[in-house]
Parts: C-alpha cells; sequence; structure tokens
C-alpha cells in the first residue's frame, strides 16, 4: 500500500493582487497554505523580486559593493530601472523617491511624478513607488505620482494611517494597487487596511507592508509578526488579512554596519561584498518563509540566489 502524506486543509486563502499591464504584468498572493507548502495545498503564484531604484545618486548612502553592479546609472533612474529588467532580470521595478525628503533635497511632487512616469514608461515590468514615509510630503508626492501616471497599475507608497484618505482616494482615482504601510504589528495592519475599505478601495488593490527589519535588526520580530498575520488569513479567515505581503528589505539591510565597513575597517568579519549579499539573501530567505509575496532587493547576486531558492521551493 502506498504511503500518502496526510494533508493540513485550510478554511481561508490569499486573495490575488494583479500589479502592473501587459504581459508581464504579475498577480501575487493566490497560495491556500503556509509558505511553499505545496504539500498541503497550491501556491498559484510564487513570490516575486521587485529590485530598487533610486531617483537620485545615492553617494556614500549606500555600501561600495552594493553601487558598484549600478556605477555606469547611478543617477538616471530610467537607465537604472532599464539594467535591473534587462541585466539582472528583475520581475518589478521599486523606486524610492528619496530625492522628495524635506530633509535632504525636498525635490517637489512634480518632479517626483515626472521621474516616475519616465521610469514607468520605459520598462515593461510593474513599477513600485515609494516616497520616504514623511507622512505629509507622501500625501503630497504620492498623489502627483498617481495622476502623472493614470492607468499604469502602479503600486504607491508607503501608505499610513495619518495619510491614508489623500493617497487611497488617489489610487482608486488613477487606476493603482497601494502598499499599506503599519508599524510592525498585526492589528494595525488590519485596522489601516479596514480604514482602506471603508474609504472604497478593493482589497484587490492593497498589498500589505508589515515594516521590514534586516537580518539582526529587527527581522525576527518583523517574521513572527508576518507569521501571525499568516495564521489569522488561513486559520481564523481573517478577511482583512488575506492580502498578499510586500517587503521592503534591500535598505534595511544594506544600511547596517556589518554591511556598510569596509574590508579594511573590519577585517574580522570577512570579505564586504560577500557578507552584504549573503546578509541580504538570508533576510529574504527568512521573509518568504514567513509569508512574504514580493521581495524588494538590491543586490544582483543577492537577487539572483533568492530567485533560484523560490524556483527551487515552489
Amino acid at each position: 500500500m502506498a504511503f500518502e502524506i496526510p494533508k493540513q486543509m485550510y478554511s481561508g486563502a490569499i486573495k490575488p493582487v494583479t500589479i502592473g499591464k501587459g504581459a508581464k504584468a504579475i498577480t501575487l498572493g493566490g497560495e491556500t497554505s503556509y509558505p511553499f507548502y505545496v504539500f498541503d495545498g497550491p501556491m498559484p503564484n510564487p513570490p516575486r523580486v521587485a529590485m530598487e531604484v533610486w531617483d537620485m545618486d545615492p553617494g556614500e548612502d549606500w555600501a561600495e559593493p552594493a553601487k558598484e553592479p549600478f556605477k555606469d546609472v547611478l543617477g538616471d533612474p530610467v537607465a537604472w530601472a532599464q539594467k535591473c529588467v534587462k541585466e539582472y532580470g528583475a520581475d518589478a521595478i521599486a523606486l524610492m523617491l528619496v530625492s522628495t525628503d524635506p530633509n535632504g533635497q525636498n525635490a517637489s511632487p512634480e518632479s517626483a511624478a515626472e521621474t516616475a512616469k519616465k521610469v514607468a514608461g520605459a520598462v515593461d515590468v510593474p513599477v513600485i513607488v515609494y516616497g520616504t514615509s514623511n507622512m505629509d510630503k507622501d500625501a503630497e508626492v504620492l498623489p502627483a505620482v498617481a495622476e502623472a501616471c493614470q492607468g499604469m497599475s502602479l503600486v504607491i507608497g508607503p501608505l499610513q494611517d495619518k495619510n491614508y484618505k489623500k493617497i487611497g482616494a488617489a489610487a482608486l482615482g488613477y487606476d493603482h494597487m497601494v502598499s499599506a504601510n503599519s508599524p510592525i504589528d498585526v492589528n494595525l495592519a488590519k485596522q489601516l487596511n479596514i480604514l482602506l475599505g471603508q474609504l472604497g478601495v478593493k482589497d484587490s488593490q492593497i498589498l500589505v507592508d508589515p515594516t521590514t527589519g534586516g537580518l539582526g535588526y529587527g527581522m525576527e520580530y518583523c517574521y513572527s509578526v508576518m507569521e501571525r498575520d499568516r495564521m489569522a488569513a488561513l486559520t481564523q479567515e481573517d478577511e482583512k488579512l488575506q492580502l498578499p505581503i510586500i517587503n521592503n528589505m534591500g535598505n534595511e539591510v544594506w544600511k547596517v554596519k556589518e554591511c556598510k565597513l569596509s574590508n579594511a575597517e573590519a577585517p574580522q568579519l570577512g570579505d564586504q561584498k560577500t557578507r552584504g549579499i549573503l546578509m541580504e539573501s538570508i533576510t529574504a530567505t527568512s521573509l518568504l518563509l514567513a509569508g512574504s509575496d514580493m521581495l524588494i532587493m538590491r543586490h544582483p547576486e543577492s537577487v539572483k540566489l533568492v530567485k533560484e531558492l523560490i524556483k527551487e521551493l515552489s
């Protein structure tokens, strides 16, 4: 008698959300079991990887090994995005509007919208557009981006509890998705999704951004919150948590000292490039196992490793 693996049936499922337009549009979610538990239920849409692109040269903010693969396109977000897609196989582009930071260049909403439109028009993969998490400035910038990129089916964020009305209304009016960001808390994530629903934003327009910590810098707490999110979605049929998860993780990994210290500054830590790539890859792997549907990553070699892992597991 052949052995049959017993299956655990779950009463809930993750709702699908489609981002982007055309042949390379991506559907996230749809799973009916825990991450990569394909022996229990189908995972019709494996997790995907977006690559991070800044709207300005990151300068000293980035470690040298992270800048090296993009040294010929830094400061040109259109060329940068195209390189990520054509050379490094990015499934999506995550444009970071760093120049709009009020404590930095404080670029105008109009210039940010123009940049976003150029980048979205230059690639054939979905585009995610993130502000700086300054709630007031993002509430000015992201609606301008939404209007300029009407019908392009962007993901705009981070949308938060203090600015969800302006950004959510813009997403509704101009046909975009939102990345709903809450501070590593299941109940706050659920509450924000409820508020968006009351505003009229459909579940099919929402990705959950739980706030992400890098390896050794909060990733463990983030993992546990994502795990509880998935448990509530699949076993407790909590409809407002049955949504795909997006993790903006590249910057969180590469900003820590273990990635930024050079070989000369910290020879005891080993090769700087290797340790950075491995820290990003291990963080990504952990987030995938916790339930991530979309990762925003930075280094091409980390992306390659993680995409191979996704293929192997799913």
